[in-house]
């Protein structure tokens, strides 16, 4: 049975906290900030179910405000600049709205943990069932293990894309257009989905927990679904690892010199992409571990993951990979002009960009 579980209309939890207010004030700022609040429950709550709140620690009810924000606005507004853009939508820029989108669902998964978090901060015990059984539980699940999937899926073919344009550089024919980059990402699309509805119909549950992962293994098809999340991470892994290695080596090819801005690109996007997996590598080490039966951390602990490693990379992929860059600057301040503001800088984009091409062209 659930632990939250009860016949009774009253709180399904005898909420108390273990030291009174006169103990309480003997302890410093700094380890109630860090520490989750004690509180003993009735019924006895289980290794998934702790009880307390559902981030439980204070810090990370601070920070997770700050990247679901940064994440939601950053994301948003590389959306929004490169959908208006009136310049080609090429192969990388369509692959970057994908991987945009993807982050932004990230967003709104961490809002939503947010908002029930402080909702109903002090008192979970009493809204327990009613989320974790509920459809706002089963949106949260879905949109992370969507915005997961779709965002690793992205990141591995923006690697295959740097590989094969680089690779294939004096070959134009051979050359990744828009029209092979929209089905391949149409399978991503409905990949996600398909991985993300499973737990609503029976296999694994976003219930089990109250961050809403898939996190039951109990079942053997269940146990199977979360292998298969993370066996296809690490193969993506290896994939954008082996990738990289080949970029490498074909970039020391003099042959490639007029190639130069493809090189820079591929140099940037390995170390972004290393970046995004060495973020994911400790989640994957004890998901693994957990998938098999060994749990290594706790479900309390998880959450310092979940809030500190799980959605870094939709906060700084939306910086990393467009906003810093100057064809994004160019974009955002053309977007501006049209409205009014920043004439003069995108005035200057605008001459630097075809200043570019003319010396591109006369180059051949």
């Amino acid at each position: 049975t659930h632990p939250f579980a009860t016949d009774e209309e009253s709180s399904p939890y005898s909420y108390s906290t273990i030291f009174d207010d006169s103990e309480m004030d003997s302890f410093d700022f700094e380890y109630d900030f860090c520490q989750p609040k004690v509180v003993t429950c009735t019924p006895e709550p289980d290794a998934f179910n702790p009880c307390e709140d559902i981030l439980g620690y204070s810090f990370l009810r601070v920070l997770i405000w700050f990247i679901n924000i940064l994440a939601i606005a950053g994301n948003f507004t590389v959306l929004l600049v490169l959908l208006t853009s009136h310049y080609k939508l090429t192969v990388p820029r369509f692959l970057m709205c994908n991987l945009s989108f993807a982050d932004f669902c990230m967003g709104l998964y961490l809002l939503l943990i947010a908002s029930v978090d402080a909702q109903t901060s002090g008192q979970y015990y009493n809204h327990a069932i009613d989320w974790q059984t509920g459809s706002g539980c089963s949106t949260a699940g879905f949109f992370t293990v969507f915005a997961s999937e779709l965002s690793v899926y992205t990141l591995t073919v923006i690697t295959l894309e740097r590989w094969h344009t680089i690779t294939y550089a004096m070959q134009l024919d051979r050359k990744l257009r828009l029209r092979h980059a929209v089905p391949i990402m149409l399978g991503g699309w409905l990949f996600s989905i398909g991985i993300a509805v499973l737990p609503l119909f029976g296999v694994s549950s976003y219930m089990k927990v109250s961050i809403c992962l898939p996190m039951d293994i109990e079942a053997g098809l269940s146990q199977a679904y979360i292998l298969l999340i993370l066996v296809l991470n690490v193969v993506a892994f290896i994939v954008i690892c082996a990738c990289y290695i080949k970029i490498y080596i074909a970039v020391q090819n003099p042959e490639l010199v007029a190639a130069n801005k493809d090189t820079k690109v591929a140099k940037r996007m390995a170390i972004l992409i290393f970046t995004d997996f060495t973020c994911m590598a400790p989640i994957s080490f004890f998901a693994i571990s957990a998938a098999f039966k060994v749990p290594l951390i706790t479900v309390t602990n998880s959450k310092i993951l979940l809030v500190l490693f799980y959605p870094v990379n939709s906060c700084a992929n939306p910086f990393l990979y467009a906003i810093f860059t100057k064809a994004f600057r160019r974009d955002f301040f053309l977007l501006m002009s049209k409205l009014g503001c920043c004439k003069s800088q995108a005035e200057l984009h605008r001459m630097n960009y075809f200043s570019a091409y003319n010396s591109n062209c006369k180059n051949g």
